[in-house]
């Protein structure tokens, strides 16, 4: 089975209310996606059969984050800014490289 996009790409942008627990939001999450769409269609990549970047809601993992997860592998990532989202992009996406110093653990703590 293939899978529409060759990678797709969610980004945790979720947004709580000020004083609840921690979001990705609060971490410049949708920044960071934004940036990422515009460098994926800067490389030529924002295609079917290529690459998507998507706006997510909670992926539950906002204390680790912010995060990203990259289909169709299940790839989990933190990242920092938009360096991080760039060697994410060049070694992921480009030559199928997992970027081990960004990945989050696959299982959640205690599974």
């Amino acid at each position: 089975m293939s899978s529409y996009y060759q990678h797709h790409v969610f980004f945790c942008c979720n947004q709580r209310k000020p004083g609840e627990r921690t979001c990705c939001n609060d971490k410049g999450a949708t920044r960071v996606r934004d940036y990422a769409k515009k460098q994926i269609k800067n490389l030529g990549l924002a295609a079917p059969g290529k690459v998507r970047i998507n706006m997510a809601g909670c992926l539950e993992r906002c204390e680790e984050g912010p995060c990203i997860v990259v289909y169709p592998e299940g790839v989990w990532y933190t990242y920092v800014d938009e360096d991080d989202v760039d060697e994410i992009i060049e070694r992921h996406i480009g030559k199928g490289e997992i970027v081990e110093r960004l990945r989050l653990p696959d299982a959640p703590p205690g599974a």
